[in-house]
């Protein structure tokens, strides 16, 4: 194992100097980094490359910059898209400012990937305008990446191509927090979690547990009575799948439940988010301190432990 180098220091994550994301979680007195300030620290940082599926992009930008910032380790930041869909929820000057195309990656190699969920679950995988560059993105990580943290439709999408488990659909929209109970308690993914803890879903489908089950290669680290399988991964750590969204905001699911009714979706109103179920009361954050655990022990045991100092180096 090969450690990277430098000493602890308050935590950084090194993003465009005018992303705007940035200077929203700075105003949450959150320290990050800029460019000019990161290459002045002798220590390598580690690389983390974020495929963004999600419409609301930039709202995704800080949810996912907010929880990577809990840590003392230097994490440098790109975000990729998609180049063969067309985003209709942000705008193409912030994504050709901000965003790469996996072209432009392909020939690096990368400490840590996340790829987040998307709004595409009643489709069938093979009819995601995406999909087939979805695929290539996947195959590359096996190669190119030290450990892929997938999350919601990510999830569904990235344990299917991995294992060939597939989705199905729900009688109705899963939305709300839920109750999960932590398995497994040794495995560090979950070092740090209360046994019984919540966490948001929002889906319209999910992956049945004893499909996991049946695979060998798979474990489940924490499920719900329900809300399902929320967290799973292979033996080693490269892949690691969360079903929900942990990443979310306080009002993320307030906005999305908003949003439909304001669609005539007639959604239902989100289980155990709002007091009394009244949406006119503010809901309570319950679930950021499981978040950050994840997030944090990703990182230090999946990628920082892991990964090689020298990425180019790596077999």
């Amino acid at each position: 194992m090969v450690m990277l180098q430098g000493g602890a220091k308050n935590m950084p994550i090194k993003v465009q100097g005018d992303l705007p994301a940035k200077l929203i979680i700075e105003k949450e007195n959150i320290f990050v980094m800029d460019e000019k300030r990161a290459m002045s620290q002798d220590i390598r940082p580690l690389k983390i490359v974020i495929a963004n599926l999600m419409p609301l992009k930039e709202d995704t930008e800080i949810q996912l910059l907010r929880l990577l910032s809990n840590t003392p380790l230097q994490v440098d930041i790109t975000f990729l898209m998609m180049k063969s869909h067309t985003s209709k929820n942000t705008h193409q000057s912030h994504l050709n400012k901000f965003y790469a195309t996996f072209d432009e990656v392909k020939d690096k190699k990368y400490d840590g990937m996340i790829i987040t969920g998307a709004p595409v679950e009643n489709l069938p995988f093979t009819e995601v305008n995406y999909w087939e560059e979805l695929k290539s993105i996947m195959a590359w990580s096996d190669k190119n990446v030290t450990s892929t943290l997938y999350i919601c439709w990510g999830a569904q999408a990235g344990i299917y191509y991995h294992y060939g488990i597939d989705k199905h659909m729900l009688p109705e929209k899963l939305s709300g927090i839920y109750k999960h109970r932590v398995l497994h308690r040794k495995e560090p993914i979950v070092r740090g979690f209360d046994d019984v803890f919540l966490a948001p879903h929002s889906r319209y489908t999910t992956v049945k547990k004893e499909d996991i089950e049946r695979n060998e290669d798979l474990e489940i680290y924490a499920d719900s009575e329900d809300a399902g399988v929320l967290l799973c991964m292979d033996k080693i750590g490269k892949h690691i799948f969360v079903f929900g969204h942990l990443e979310y905001d306080r009002l993320t699911l307030d906005y999305e439940y908003k949003r439909d009714l304001e669609k005539g979706l007639n959604p239902q109103i989100p289980y155990n988010y709002y007091e009394n179920d009244d949406p006119n009361n503010k809901p309570d954050l319950t679930w950021r301190s499981t978040s950050n655990c994840l997030f944090t022990n990703w990182l230090n045991y999946y990628v920082y432990q892991v990964t090689p100092y020298d990425l180019d180096k790596e077999d």
